[in-house]
């Protein structure tokens, strides 16, 4: 039997970031319920502006071992300081026993010669690019000369923030008992991000002494910086942090429902929301590889569209171009979907090109996972918007929008290839498309557009979609977005 052509991840820069996480937060002891109003973040309003420092705040008089009193590791200590503190109120609301603060901060060079070299956690500092917590003496550090500046450059401030709330959420899971030495790690740190998650929504709701956070492009930053600090390739002995769709949803989870929510996170949990999806790549994937978009594998993936979500008239396909001038829709290249005619237009080259494999970088650190899938969920999404028309719904406004991406994740899912009547050659989900997914989602969002190309300023809104599609069904979508 043939191999089955599949999507498939790109290997990304890893880094030393294998401590790098989310960690905790609430919102005044209350979860708040997405569904409350899909449209804003999590129940908070979307907005712009203030991202990162207050200004005019004094620095926190902490310290760390080692620490030079540079602007990074004055930006560490603020959040470590806003971080204890928040766990300071939270705590007792959450855990039994007494909030004890972390012992010892630490701070190094990863760029320091050996002469210079340290003891964190009974490793040497020399060439360590890591932030952790250590659970010999309860205590944080991190490198102040690669891993924090390439974060800040990166993402943007608040992403050293969120690193160093998640390090302060596994001082919390060993504080509380949370978790033991028998729970996988995996466990522990979608915990963690989810802490992280939980965290940044007191920031968000502008409580945090030092820091804010606006909830559109400085929280769709943060989440860019979790997909980037990803397991990339899950045959990996030591992928142990879960996949970017994972990490955003624990720390989604964190900032929707708070430590309550973070508590119920354990290997049952993380198995259910994998569902059927593809956890390793096995035999019939051959390892990581890019699935080259073309004119034939659009055919076939049309095909698939109409048995996994048929609609009474399936729409036209055009693969000339994504110009169809439509009266009643926008041109919103790559892909078009023009409601007149039920056609999708297609500018293939343009396509490929989302779609080829790569990664934006700064300084050598990811910023966008680019390939295959962040290309075909945009046509995935084009082929929704003609099931809704079908459905007599409205194709503008964010609420078309966000059911796209919903929808999208519905069909997303089930091309993980469980059905049988997946032929060998079919195209098929594989580790890693989701996390292309998410990725094109935060940076641009045309897979959560409407036929306008417009789309809702939250990435945190338009991930949230997906992601309720991949876990749900089409009537999740419906209810949700009716």
């Amino acid at each position: 039997m043939a191999k089955r052509r599949v999507f498939t991840v790109l290997a990304v820069l890893a880094l030393a970031a294998a401590s790098l996480a989310g960690c905790t937060m609430t919102t005044s002891g209350r979860a708040v319920s997405i569904y409350d109003d899909p449209f804003k973040v999590a129940g908070l309003p979307t907005t712009s502006g203030p991202n990162g420092p207050r200004p005019g705040v004094p620095d926190t008089p902490m310290s760390a071992v080692g620490g030079d009193n540079g602007e990074i590791d004055k930006l560490a200590l603020n959040a470590i300081e806003d971080i204890q503190g928040y766990w300071q109120a939270e705590y007792p609301r959450e855990f039994d026993g007494r909030f004890t603060p972390v012992g010892k901060l630490y701070s190094w060079s990863a760029k320091a010669p050996k002469s210079q070299e340290r003891q964190f956690c009974d490793e040497s500092t020399y060439h360590l690019v890591n932030a952790a917590f250590c659970r010999l003496d309860n205590s944080i550090g991190w490198d102040r000369e690669v891993l924090l500046p390439m974060m800040q450059e990166s993402f943007g401030k608040m992403a050293v923030v969120m690193v160093l709330a998640h390090e302060y959420g596994h001082a919390i899971q060993t504080m509380s008992r949370l978790v033991g030495p028998k729970d996988p790690v995996i466990v522990k740190e979608q915990q963690a991000d989810c802490f992280a998650g939980a965290f940044m929504r007191h920031v968000a709701e502008g409580n945090a002494p030092h820091f804010t956070v606006n909830t559109s492009d400085g929280l769709n930053s943060v989440l860019a910086a979790t997909v980037a600090i990803r397991d990339a390739n899950p045959d990996d002995p030591e992928a142990v942090h879960g996949s970017a769709f994972e990490r955003v949803t624990a720390v989604q989870i964190g900032f929707t429902d708070g430590p309550k929510g973070c508590k119920a996170i354990d290997m049952k949990d993380i198995n259910q929301r994998r569902k059927n999806l593809p956890q390793t790549f096995g035999e019939s994937t051959g390892g990581p590889a890019n699935l080259d978009l073309s004119k034939d594998s659009l055919i076939r993936l049309s095909k698939e569209l109409a048995w996994i979500m048929p609609t009474a008239r399936q729409p036209d396909y055009d693969y000339h171009g994504a110009e169809l001038n439509c009266r009643d829709g926008a041109n919103t290249a790559p892909v078009t979907y023009c409601p007149t005619t039920n056609t999708i237009g297609t500018d293939v080259a343009a396509l490929a090109e989302r779609g080829s494999p790569g990664t934006d970088e700064r300084d050598g650190f990811p910023t966008r996972v680019s390939g295959d899938f962040d290309a075909y969920i945009v046509f995935v999404s084009r082929y929704t918007l003609a099931v809704q028309h079908n459905a007599d719904q409205a194709l503008t406004g964010a609420k078309t929008g966000l059911r796209a991406a919903c929808l999208s994740g519905v069909i997303t899912a089930k091309l993980g290839g469980q059905d049988p009547r997946f032929a060998p050659d079919d195209l098929v989900l594989s580790p890693g498309d989701l996390d292309k997914a998410v990725s094109g989602l935060l940076a641009d969002g045309l897979a959560a557009s409407d036929v306008e190309g417009n789309t809702v300023r939250s990435g945190f809104a338009r991930v949230d979609a997906f992601r309720a599609g991949v876990l749900g069904n089409q009537q999740t979508c419906e209810s949700r977005y009716a």
